[in-house]
């Protein structure tokens, strides 16, 4: 049986006093699927304003290990988690029943509910509706070690030859025949990026719309006085290609590079930086807003799905240099606010800091702070909304006829 955690424990689905979302039309009951809450994440944003946009909602998740810290948008919501909740050692490994997270997010009771949104990157999508329930799956990606992403996890797994391997591969195959007749099952879906929208389109045959995530941008704000040095804020694992960068700034000793992110990396990148590069780790948010305030210019060479970070420095009037991929290339408007490279390779990065730096006069602080403010909370709130409200309205008209 699932386990509810919040003021309003105990009350039955079907007894929730529904409300209003569209003047004049019906009162949905909106139940929102999320995978899991475990650390403060970039979809655990997401989810907490689709939540902001229908307070009377309730949520659904495989777990819910949330620090006390982290639970302020969540304040006094009913968090309704599945069996993997009361599973032994869940708190500190629940990512290994992978197994058995379908199974879980199927089982979820949600025949009380009129729409249901599920704000997936992996299983949150599976959940089970009825006839005439409207479902809407916000999108991060299709998952990641089922379809893009299956050697990487494969290697970093130590699964990658073998008889064991040849076992993992079998049970990747067989969760994306999963994964693609869960996606079947949506009404809608919409993805963080044309970039995910495409792998939407290659992953499951469905066409997505595109809801940009959103990002905090009253959080990053310009001030101060800028420096000479360049910055970079990521976590320290092998695709984002902070060594890339690093290296890059190795054959370029009169440029300063700050490095603010921790990870596996850190102590290989540590061992080997030259005199020119800051290892800083992991830093609060006041120290990061100051470098991405001061920092000439911001450096990234992952290829992410949207990519938050990148943003926050435009909010700071920072520009940005990245790798012309994935999100980014969405995000980022080159010569206007950044310049991009083709390649995460230190020459083809030093390349583009050069280029940088002869175009940087015309790179005002006050264009990416306005880009960035394209993507901020009120423009996601409003945009997630509008879509999910028409497409509900287009979803009863069609029953109704």
């Amino acid at each position: 049986m699932p386990c509810e955690r919040a003021a309003s424990e105990g009350m039955s689905n079907a007894g929730r006093e529904p409300v209003e979302i569209l003047a004049g039309g019906p009162r949905p009951r909106i139940a929102v699927v999320h995978e899991w809450l475990d650390t403060w994440a970039g979809s655990d944003r997401a989810v907490a304003q689709i939540l902001a946009i229908w307070p009377q909602a309730d949520l659904f998740v495989l777990v819910d290990f949330l620090p006390d810290a982290d639970r302020a948008p969540f304040a006094g919501r009913r968090i309704t988690t599945s069996f993997l909740q009361r599973l032994p050692f869940a708190r500190r490994h629940f990512r290994k029943y992978v197994p058995l997270m379908a199974r879980a997010v199927e089982s979820f009771d949600l025949s009380g509910y009129d729409m249901v949104i599920s704000s997936s990157h992996a299983f949150a999508k599976g959940v089970r509706t009825r006839p005439g329930q409207y479902h809407l799956c916000y999108c991060y990606t299709p998952m990641r070690y089922a379809w893009a992403m299956e050697g990487e996890y494969l290697q970093d797994f130590g699964l990658s030859r073998g008889p064991v391997a040849w076992l993992a591969r079998r049970q990747l195959a067989r969760l994306r025949e999963w994964d693609r007749a869960a996606a079947s099952r949506v009404d809608d879906i919409a993805g963080i990026s044309r970039f995910i929208a495409d792998r939407i389109r290659v992953a499951y045959g469905l066409e997505a719309a595109v809801i940009y995530p959103p990002v905090d941008v009253d959080a990053f704000t310009p001030g101060g006085a800028r420096e000479g040095f360049y910055v970079v804020v990521s976590r320290l694992v092998p695709y984002k290609r902070v060594d890339a960068i690093v290296e890059a700034f190795r054959g370029m000793p009169g440029r300063e590079l700050v490095v603010i992110g921790d990870g596996p990396q850190r102590a290989a990148i540590e061992a080997s930086r030259p005199p020119n590069v800051r290892l800083l780790g992991h830093a609060p948010h006041e120290v990061v807003l100051d470098h991405l305030r001061r920092a000439r210019a911001f450096v990234f060479a992952g290829e992410e799905d949207f990519g938050i970070a990148p943003v926050e420095a435009m909010a700071c009037g920072t520009p940005v240099i990245a790798l012309g991929r994935g999100g980014l290339a969405e995000t980022v408007v080159a010569d206007e606010t950044g310049v991009f490279f083709d390649e995460p390779t230190p020459a083809a990065i030093a390349g583009a800091v050069e280029r940088f730096e002869a175009l940087s006069p015309g790179i005002r602080p006050e264009r990416c702070r306005a880009r960035a403010m394209e993507f901020s909370t009120p423009v996601f709130r409003e945009r997630f909304r509008s879509f999910a409200e028409a497409r509900w309205s287009a979803y009863r008209r069609e029953r109704e006829t």
